[in-house]
């Protein structure tokens, strides 16, 4: 903990960490413990605090902490700490313990927003990242005071999430390849779009955006530069990721097709309405009084995926699509995912086997990834977690070779 107003946050943090079975021990820096004192931090973690080099130096502190952690999080991490981590100074317990780390570091910043703008933050921020530290983007929103903007720590819960696939990845592949999306930028969609018939009416679909945010997540764990564009999710931001919020799939296209002119893959996990009304009407349309119901013409949406397939401006960008497949008297659900696959034009085509209304909302997914090139990945029923990391992997192999 360093010393930032929102270190009465990393409380929340703390008591996730510790129920979820973590051993945690809090190193606050002397300014922290002005906002939070030794005692809340005891009490939450149920361990010492490690407070300063001079206690209990016969047990080494300075070097041990570090050498034995499977993660350091620095949350907040102000400018003042990112400034001294990115110059390799020990002038304290706690960047005594980021030198001696030698598992992932992830670091939450938190500061105001012409601090984390400043040239000299940014450049220690690349410095860290360069390194191999996980610096997390700041979200936007209410800082200390009036002040608004970007520098605001991300939710708890949300850093939480992310810690906790740092962690096992890190424990899954030895700390080697934690990191592989570092120096990337990817684009996520998220949600179902809605085309609205009248002020209050919509055409829509069941999508709850779950598999797409955790598409997200993941990637900013594996040190990416996320935007994820989401289409009427009722979910919170994920931590270190850029959210911009749409509706509509013109919207959707609005923001997806400009940002993966820049963007090393683009996930397009949303769920968009295949038509739209041909008109809209600015008032609610009314009952019949014969009990009639109105005639309807819809017509086609632009098919994004396609567009971004076809006409990237990076011929290296890895597409990715999603196709929900029920399977009819045509062919299997297989068989429907391939035909979309040719005719999309993406590198991957996830396929879900939606029958009976399976996936849409479920915390679990299941699904078959389909390469361009001929393969076919099973991935079992489990976490949309594994999933999406299990998608990140078949990026990662393409944009490798």
């Amino acid at each position: 903990m360093t010393g930032g107003i929102a270190a009465y946050k990393a409380c929340e943090l703390l008591r996730r960490l510790t129920e979820s079975g973590h051993d945690v021990t809090v190193v606050p820096t002397d300014s922290a413990l002005e906002f939070v004192g030794a005692p809340t931090w005891a009490a939450l973690s149920g361990r010492p605090v490690a407070t300063d080099v001079w206690t209990d130096v016969h047990r080494v502190p300075h070097v041990r902490l570090g050498q034995s952690a499977d993660l350091v999080v620095v949350a907040p991490a102000t400018a003042d700490t990112i400034a001294r981590a990115a110059h390799g100074l020990a002038d304290d317990l706690l960047t005594n313990t980021l030198l001696t780390a030698r598992c992932p570091v992830v670091l939450a910043p938190a500061m105001h927003t012409e601090m984390w703008e400043h040239p000299a933050t940014q450049a220690n921020v690349a410095t860290l990242r360069e390194r191999g530290v996980l610096v997390i983007e700041p979200a936007e929103g209410r800082l200390t005071g009036k002040d608004t903007g970007k520098g605001r720590l991300p939710e708890p819960a949300e850093i939480f999430e992310l810690c906790t696939q740092v962690l096992a990845r890190s424990a899954a592949g030895g700390g080697a390849g934690v990191q592989d999306l570092a120096g990337r930028h990817v684009v996520v969609s998220a949600g179902g779009t809605r085309e609205y018939l009248d002020p209050v009416r919509f055409l829509g679909n069941r999508s709850s955006g779950l598999q797409g945010f955790a598409l997200a997540r993941a990637a900013a764990a594996r040190g990416a530069e996320v935007t994820l564009v989401a289409a009427n999710a009722n979910l919170p931001d994920p931590a270190g990721v850029k959210v911009v919020r749409v509706e509509t799939i013109a919207q959707l296209r609005d923001v997806v097709v400009p940002a993966a002119a820049s963007a090393d893959a683009v996930v397009m996990a949303a769920a968009p309405a295949d038509f739209r009304p041909a008109t809209y009407s600015d008032a609610k349309m009314k009952k019949a009084a014969d009990g009639s119901a109105p005639a309807i013409e819809l017509v086609q949406n632009p098919d994004v995926l396609h567009e971004i397939s076809t006409t990237r401006p990076r011929p290296d960008t890895v597409v990715v699509g999603f196709a929900a497949e029920t399977g009819d008297d045509t062919g299997s659900v297989l068989d429907l995912a391939r035909a979309k696959l040719a005719r999309k034009g993406c590198d991957l085509l996830v396929v879900n086997d939606v029958s009976g209304g399976a996936v849409f909302g479920s915390p679990e997914n299941e699904a078959v990834i389909l390469g361009a090139d001929g393969t076919a990945t099973d991935v079992p029923r489990g976490s949309k977690s594994a999933l999406a990391h299990a998608i990140w992997d078949e990026v990662v192999r393409r944009l490798q070779d």
